[in-house]
């Protein structure tokens, strides 16, 4: 699938996916920063992944770690400093939150920091979810 907005275009398409600006665009986050660049390439072979462009260069990330059947998790949400606030991040959540690949799916996704955010996309918080530490990053 292709959205476009303003100059930007949002793909799904894994032959525009780019391992060395996504692998850049997570070393800028807090939750993705020792990430080897060889663990980049292998989580996004395994994810439905969402490639925001601008100009044919990517500049923003999401992807969705899925059975494309009950579950998805929504993960690494990042737009390129040069472009943040202008509701790039929001919009590449609302594409994946209407994927109609992952629409009839639960979706979670964690979160420290931007819990109002996400409940804007029906996430709410949830006292039954766990999860182990992460090993080995």
């Amino acid at each position: 699938m292709e959205w476009t907005r303003d100059e930007f275009v949002l793909t799904d398409d894994s032959s525009r996916f780019d391992l060395e600006r996504t692998f850049l665009l997570l070393q800028g986050t807090h939750w993705g920063v020792r990430r080897p660049r060889e663990v980049v390439a292998k989580m996004s072979e395994h994810s439905l992944c969402f490639i925001l462009l601008r100009g044919g260069i990517q500049v923003g990330f999401g992807r969705a770690v899925t059975d494309y059947t009950v579950f998805s998790w929504i993960a690494d949400i990042v737009v390129d400093p040069e472009y943040r606030s202008k509701g790039l991040g929001k919009w590449i959540m609302g594409c994946i939150g209407e994927h109609p690949a992952i629409l009839p799916t639960q979706k979670v996704l964690q979160t420290r920091d931007a819990h109002s955010l996400y409940e804007k996309y029906g996430f709410s918080k949830n006292p039954a979810l766990m999860s182990t530490p992460v090993v080995g990053l």
